[in-house]
């Protein structure tokens, strides 16, 4: 065996903190991955000696199993009142003194219903088990005792020596062999950062006899080492966050040798995510407010009925017979048309051509898209491109831009090929003393550039070269850089391409290439990467040519401001090219001699070993050596922005929608960033908020803020914290009021914050859209989540309801695909209860005029097939309907102010629709009763004809641009009546429907209950139209 009984002790254990339960997961249960971790030893290569149960190693996302997907369904449709009352109402029927007709009239819409939620239900099931299955069945390679052994990830254990080559780790945590001594991450799944992530072994494994091995965790450990092959003396090693590679992330080179020492439940991965809020469209509230209405009139009008026969017999048996009788008053069909409505509204959004990679991921409210009132949105990646251009370089007596580099490039080539002496000898002095300085300021300014970094050059065959030879030679076109972040790589493709090339790196040194071609060799002696709390980054390098030892670091102005010497411009510079738009680095140097590195490097590691405050310790070294640097010079790198960014946010803000953009970013570049993309106009102000820290200064400033008028606000994290804290309300209100609001240095959390404050505050609909998983959060918590595929990964875009690929193709989905949507969806429900009331109301006449009978106008197959296969067709065709066509809503958003107010589905146009179904209902059924002869069966022939015809000629008057299947749907469903007339001898007289006679009395009170619509229709189009139609005459 390669390591034998080597226990891990935990000596410092972070905390993990996670507040939201987790499916599946009971808050005492340890092995579900709650509550805080005992330390654990963990036996290397020998699972089966482990103290401890720990979870296994599986990923489960479904929400039911195999014994409890049925009730579990039936449940969650029962719950809600509409369903169940429905379901009572079918129950009733085999109550003899209850039942109304035959038992399928109330079954068979009802199990129709259930069917399709339970295949939906079910089909998704299927889809979470495979995906499940997918991951848990992934192969890996095991280090045993008998070598090397295959394993399914399912049966992977704490303990285990995982092999793991260039591929994905799904399901546990793990180790590092690779020629190098360390490999490369990708963390794009997990955090959103597409960059590279170097990963270091533990120093100890790398004088193992076999390569190289590092012990991967995240939170710190030290290995005692108790039993050895080659019988070293113990040692103790501490771990760091760059010793441990995690769950749901990629080696991108490498092969690693993993301990695994969390599975299951308690991965990172898993315990940071939180059940996303289930999410209920504004419009099915609106839709079950009404339904609301109509239980409360079914009701009403039962009670009327009885009251009526004087509550004479056993009045409270029919009470439930009259329940029964105008259950149609609350349609049982109106839940599947929407359903199936929203699923064309999706399909139509996913097939559209012009928003091409669009996916619709909850498509049960693709209607909530027309009706937004505030966007909010990331800056980098979504409006901007994350991709980072080098635009200056300033070293304070000069600056450099776009159009000046080939003379840095020149001072570069006559730093490296002149001889210092050269220069000693021209002909006027003092003018070389000037250039000296210039060009020895330019090329330090560069090196320190090439060096102060985390980037990797990687060498990779391009067809004719392979990769070894690739690397022996560095060869140009074979190379590609990896840094953690954009920026980084952007300064190096900057200095190669002024003549100082970064060709290679390790763990231990850095070669650059001058314009000569000759190579330098640097010695990295320290490392002390970026943070956001530390906003800098630094390196020690030894020359190897000369032996110089020098600290380089570079990193934000507001911290390089206190570490470099005494200056006069740093400020000034910093501010105009943050104006500008650029993001700002300070670069810095200091000379250290062979002593003051040595005195320095010996408090260093003791301070990394010790086991209390750490990370303080650490700190408070570092820092000493943080005094009086020089500085060199400062970059300025611009983040392009994306493709039609302005127009896309003027139609939003021409369409009534106030934006919002929250960023990480600095108060400078974001308010550049909002300039430059027109999310504040030219004639607007901005008012930046000053940073506050107490009650009276927020008071002060929203004092200062409330006396301005239309302009933009832009304030930071911390600031707007203060004020929530103290004046929320005054606050949101202020904001809320401002055409533009930029929110600069906010973190996650405080994202979803303001999502949640602007839905409580306004009681609007908000969309928050975004492209890393920083944004995740705020997605979720809006009532519209847009994912943008950036290059942050596709965190958001699995998160969201709806993703994108670009923010331009917002403008469309809002504009075109939301407002018809939410127009459509208004149209069929009205109309399907419109459909129901109308039926009811001739059930109503019909009862009063037979003495308040509690008998059944039509019986059995008539009232199922009136609503559907008679008139589904058309009713749904509804949802192909639209006012205006596409380019004409992308040309005047202004039509989308309109849906703003609600109006497509109001009380107001509630009470039209009921007003009309009352009308209609009437004048079928009395037209009816006078004019029907001698029999009975003639009503129901008369009225029911009527009534098909009636509903046919209504979507045909609702139809705004008809479309050709709207036609086949009408003329399809006439054919389906007149063809059933064959078998319905039983309730309809088919000698009599061909007499003239019935032809001129349908015809007749079809006109009457149709012709006063059409008029009223006309006149209004006449003398008051909706705004649309003026845009379409």
């Amino acid at each position: 065996t390669m390591t034998d009984n080597i226990p891990l002790q935990p000596v410092r254990h972070k905390k993990r903190h996670d507040n939201k339960r987790r499916d599946g997961c009971c808050p005492w249960s340890r092995c579900c991955g709650g509550g805080d971790f005992r330390p654990r030893t963990v036996w290397l290569g020998h699972p089966e000696k482990r103290e401890q149960r720990y979870p296994r190693n599986v990923i489960n996302n479904q929400k039911y199993n195999f014994f409890t997907f049925l009730p579990g369904v039936l449940f969650n449709q029962f719950k809600y009142f509409f369903n169940l009352y429905f379901l009572l109402l079918a129950c009733s029927q085999f109550v003899n003194e209850l039942r109304l007709g035959a038992l399928y009239t109330y079954w068979v819409p009802l199990g129709f219903v259930l069917i399709i939620t339970i295949v939906r239900e079910a089909v998704e099931e299927m889809r979470c088990f495979l995906r499940d299955k997918e991951v848990n069945s992934q192969i890996y390679s095991k280090l045993s005792t008998r070598g090397t052994v295959k394993v399914k990830s399912s049966g992977i254990q704490v303990g285990d020596l995982i092999i793991v080559e260039k591929m994905y780790i799904s399901t546990f945590f793990s180790t590092v062999f690779h020629h190098k001594g360390s490999c490369f991450l990708r963390t794009d799944q997990l955090d959103g950062e597409t960059d590279w992530k170097l990963r270091l072994p533990v120093a100890c494994t790398q004088r193992l006899p076999t390569a190289a091995v590092s012990l991967v965790h995240d939170s710190f450990f030290v290995i005692k080492s108790h039993k050895r092959e080659d019988g070293d003396p113990p040692v103790n090693e501490s771990l760091s966050i760059e010793n441990t590679l995690w769950a749901s992330t990629v080696i991108a080179s490498g092969t690693v040798v993993g301990v695994v020492i969390y599975t299951g439940k308690e991965l990172r991965s898993v315990m940071n995510t939180s059940n996303p809020r289930h999410k209920i469209g504004l419009f099915d509230l609106e839709v079950n407010c009404l339904t609301k209405i109509l239980f409360g009139a079914l009701v009403v009008v039962s009670l009327v009925m009885v009251a009526l026969q004087h509550f004479a017999g056993r009045w409270y048996l029919q009470i439930f017979r009259f329940l029964l009788l105008f259950s149609n008053i609350v349609p049982i069909s109106l839940r599947v048309n929407l359903d199936m409505g929203k699923m064309v509204f999706s399909w139509m959004i996913k097939k559209d051509s012009k928003i091409p990679g669009t996916v619709v991921r909850a498509s049960t409210f693709p209607e909530q898209l027309g009706r937004i009132s505030y966007l909010l949105t990331d800056k980098t990646g979504t409006l901007t491109q994350n991709e980072m251009v080098f635009r200056r370089l300033h070293l304070g007596t000069v600056a450099y831009g776009m159009d000046s580099m080939d003379e840095v490039q020149s001072h570069v080539f006559s730093a490296y090929t002149q001889p210092p002496q050269d220069l000693q000898a021209s002909r006027a002095p003092v003018a070389t003393k000037v250039r000296k300085t210039i060009s020895s300021r330019v090329h330090e300014a560069v090196k320190a550039i090439a060096l102060v970094h985390n980037v990797t050059p990687v060498y990779e065959s391009n067809g004719v070269t392979d990769q070894a030879e690739a690397e022996m030679h560095y060869e140009d076109t074979c190379r590609v850089y990896q840094a953690s972040s954009p920026d980084e790589v952007s300064l190096v493709q900057w200095t190669e391409s002024v003549g100082l090339t970064l060709v290679g790196r390790d763990q231990s040194s850095m070669q650059l290439r001058t314009p000569s071609g000759q190579i330098l060799n640097f010695t990295i002696l320290q490392i002390f990467p970026f943070t956001y709390e530390s906003k800098r980054m630094g390196i020690i390098v030894r020359d190897e040519s000369t032996g110089e030892i020098t600290f380089y670091m570079k990193g934000a102005d507001v911290v390089m401001a206190g570490i470099v010497q005494y200056n006069d411009w740093l400020e000034e510079e910093c501010g105009n090219m943050a104006r500008e738009g650029l993001r700002v680095l300070v670069v810095a140097k200091k000379s250290l001699t062979e002593e003051q590195y040595q005195d320095f490097e010996a408090r260093y590691v003791q301070a990394k070993l010790s086991v209390h405050d750490r990370s303080l310790k650490v700190a408070t070294v570092i820092e000493s050596l943080e005094m009086e640097m020089e500085l060199l010079c400062l970059t300025g790198v611009e983040d392009q922005l994306q493709a039609d960014v302005r127009p896309t946010l003027e139609i939003l803000r021409n369409a009534g929608i106030k934006v919002w953009m929250l960023t990480g970013d600095k108060l400078e570049t974001a308010t550049c960033t909002a300039k430059n993309a027109h999310l504040v106009t030219r004639n607007q102000d901005i008012h930046v908020f000053r940073p506050v820290t107490t009650r009276s200064e927020a008071h002060l400033e929203l004092n200062a803020f409330r006396r301005k008028h239309d302009c933009a606000l832009v304030i930071s994290g911390d600031s707007l914290e203060v004020c929530l804290k103290y004046y929320e309300y005054e606050f949101m209100e202020l904001a809320c009021q401002c055409p533009a609001v930029v929110c600069c240095r906010c973190a996650p959390t405080q994202k979803a914050q303001i999502v949640r404050l602007l839905q409580e505050r306004t009681g609007k609909l908000t969309c928050a859209v975004g492209d890393g998983g920083n944004d995740v959060s705020m997605i979720q918590e809006a009532d519209c989540g847009v994912g943008v595929e950036g290059k942050e990964g596709k965190q958001a875009s699995l998160a969201a309801d709806f993703s994108i690929t670009q923010f331009k193709h917002l403008g469309r989905l809002l504009m075109v695909h939301g407002r018809n949507s939410y127009k459509r969806s208004a149209a069929l429900s009205q109309f399907v209860i419109h459909r129901s009331l109308c039926i009811s109301t001739m059930q109503a006449v019909f009862s009063s005029v037979f003495y308040f009978a509690s008998v059944p106008l039509y019986q059995g197959f008539l009232i199922i097939g009136y609503s559907t296969i008679y008139t589904m067709f058309p009713v749904f065709s509804l949802v192909l309907d639209k006012d205006v066509k596409s380019e004409v809503a992308m040309l005047y958003p202004e039509l989308y102010k309109d849906l703003l107010k609600g109006r497509p589905l109001s009380f107001k146009t509630f009470l039209i629709w009921v007003l009309i179904s009352i009308y209609q209902g009437s004048i079928i059924m009395y037209g009816a009763l006078l004019l029907f002869e001698s029999e009975f069966v003639h009503i129901v022939a008369i009225s029911f004809t009527s009534l098909i015809l009636t509903e046919l000629l209504m979507v045909a008057l609702t139809v705004q641009t008809w479309h050709w299947l709207m036609i086949v749907a009408e003329l399809l469903s006439l054919a389906c009546y007149i063809a059933s007339l064959v078998f319905l001898h039983e309730f309809i007289d088919v000698y009599f429907i061909a007499t003239l006679s019935f032809v001129w009395k349908v015809t007749a009170i079809t006109l009457v209950s149709c012709l006063p619509l059409y008029i009223l229709k006309y006149l209004r189009r006449r003398f008051s139209p909706p705004s649309y139609s003026k845009l379409t005459s």
